[in-house]
């Protein structure tokens, strides 16, 4: 009996047709053992993996303290400016919080004196005021957990170098992905002692720190999904750099004679098999959210369709080789292997 996956009827344009051929080839010969159970009751879904640095900065006509005040949904008066940024009536802020280096002062700790002595200290029409990273929090998480990887991201990543952590945890949009748990963290830029702001830093805007922020996240995040006990996983590496791990396990697995396994990891290269979703600035983003067509809002459109149409085709495979696994373990008994016997 040999495994039938066919992946002509499932009508996708991918970039790699080599990964659909070995879903059909990758039973063609060897022994597949028996038990199966684990891999049918093995969860294979990933979570979702996002993280986002920007520069929240003058020049673009952007403020800390209107970017504060909209991500912890308070009123924050700008001394600097005169202007009062309200957000008290918005909704989905699920949980506030500011973390600071111990030698900082008490009033780091009150958002909108934080966010003016940021203000107060830069003096060029164009200086970056503050820098957010945002972070897509694993849906498979209460709210209570979600809490918890972001706890412990900040103090190793951020403060711990000096910087304040100004943290906001957003709930899903009322239209859009349910899924859309994140956060918003707000760091400052220069260095900070008992009298308030110094000089700034700028090791912190290092492309390396940046991988290491992103290599963080990702193992933070993974140690809440499993101290809660789920099997989900994300991954900070780029889609094409995961996908070649998953077809050299697979190739692994086909070599050690765990076919069940390989036919799991040519599914998830199959997954993995498409463009990353392009970045949309701030500007475009609202532009998405208001229904205005851009280039960049209907590139993002076309990809994001197009890695929606690879989700399917993976998913689809998975279905057909778990029914089909289904199937042999009611024909096995206890003890037996299933051969492979040739042509059917």
């Amino acid at each position: 009996m040999v495994a039938r996956v066919i992946p002509e009827r499932l009508c996708c344009k991918t970039r790699s047709a080599h990964l659909y051929k070995r879903c059909a080839f990758v039973w063609a010969k060897g022994m597949l053992h028996s038990p199966l159970n684990p891999w049918l009751e093995r969860d294979a879904n990933m979570a979702i993996y996002h993280l986002r640095a920007t520069m929240i900065s003058r020049s673009a006509g952007r403020s800390a303290t209107a970017a504060a005040a909209y991500r912890s949904a308070e009123r924050i008066h700008d001394h600097r400016t005169g202007l009062s940024f309200d957000y008290r009536a918005r909704g989905g802020v699920e949980h506030v919080e500011i973390l600071a280096p111990e030698r900082s002062p008490e009033w780091v700790r009150d958002r909108a004196a934080l966010w003016n002595a940021v203000e107060r200290a830069e003096t060029r029409k164009n200086s970056q005021v503050a820098r957010e990273i945002r972070v897509a929090l694993p849906a498979e998480l209460d709210r209570e957990q979600r809490i918890a990887p972001v706890r412990d991201l900040c103090p190793r990543s951020f403060v711990d170098r000096g910087m304040v952590a100004d943290i906001a945890l957003h709930a899903p949009g009322r239209e859009g992905d349910e899924r859309n748990h994140h956060a918003h963290i707000l760091l400052t830029t220069r260095e900070i002692g008992p009298e308030g702001f110094t000089t700034k830093n700028r090791d912190w805007n290092a492309k390396e720190l940046l991988e290491d922020w992103r290599e963080d996240w990702a193992r933070d995040s993974n140690h809440a999904l499993e101290r809660c006990g789920h099997e989900a996983r994300i991954d900070h590496r780029t889609l094409e750099a995961q996908r070649e791990a998953a077809l050299e396990r697979s190739v692994q697995a086909h070599e050690r004679g765990d076919e069940a396994e390989a036919l799991r990891e040519t599914v998830r290269a199959v997954e993995l098999d498409r463009a990353p979703l392009p970045q949309l600035s701030p500007g475009a983003w609202q532009l998405k959210e208001r229904g205005i067509e851009v280039a960049a809002v209907q590139l993002w459109r076309e990809v994001k369709a197009q890695a929606l149409e690879v989700a399917r085709v993976a998913e689809r495979l998975s279905d057909q080789v778990r029914e089909w696994l289904g199937r042999t373990m009611e024909r096995l008994a206890p003890g037996h292997e299933l051969a492979y016997s040739g042509a059917d």
